[in-house]
């Protein structure tokens, strides 16, 4: 365990998630918000390959939505991370992150983790960079989309992060520093 995270628990979401899932991403300020139907829909769809963190009454105050690439089920692509401003800074997403791959690599033998990341997030890019030295694996850098594929106006490019691979079991290497 990553920080002070030890008063909050990680489990898959559930539909009554829906709503705290959409708070939590509209209040970070920084992600692209989304359709609450569509965070309702991913609590439905994609428990298995997402994860939420829950303080003790059952609220959730951090969350990692994922799926399986349909062309490439050994894939997991992280779609967003988000933690509560009141739980920042303990460590709670790579927490999220360690636990969801840890799930995927023993459930669905995911071997792969991808995300995509806007140039200047540097916290997100410092998240998964971890991600991958913990765990051992490589970190392959391209541009997935560029800014000229968004029709709704200027938009940083998406640059494509893929990590692998995965340890059978999906626990940080022992090897790791």
């Amino acid at each position: 365990m990553t920080g002070n995270t030890g008063d909050v628990r990680t489990d898959r979401p559930e539909v009554a998630d829906g709503a705290a899932l959409w708070r939590i991403a509209k209040d970070s300020g920084t992600l692209d918000l989304n359709s609450s139907y569509s965070y309702l829909l991913w609590c439905r769809d994609f428990a298995g390959t997402s994860v939420v963190a829950r303080i003790a009454d059952g609220t959730p105050v951090g969350f990692i939505t994922a799926y399986l690439r349909p062309d490439r089920p050994g894939t997991l692509l992280v779609w967003q991370v988000a933690v509560d401003a009141s739980y920042r800074g303990r460590g709670l997403a790579a927490r999220m992150l360690d636990d969801l791959a840890a799930r995927v690599v023993t459930e669905h033998g995911v071997t792969g983790l991808e995300t995509t990341i806007s140039p200047g997030n540097t916290a997100s890019e410092r998240l998964f960079a971890s991600f991958a030295r913990r765990h051992g694996a490589t970190v392959e850098h391209t541009v997935l989309f560029g800014t000229d594929r968004f029709p709704d106006g200027p938009h940083d490019p998406e640059v494509l992060h893929r990590i692998g691979p995965l340890a059978a079991g999906g626990a940080p290497s022992a090897h790791a520093a």
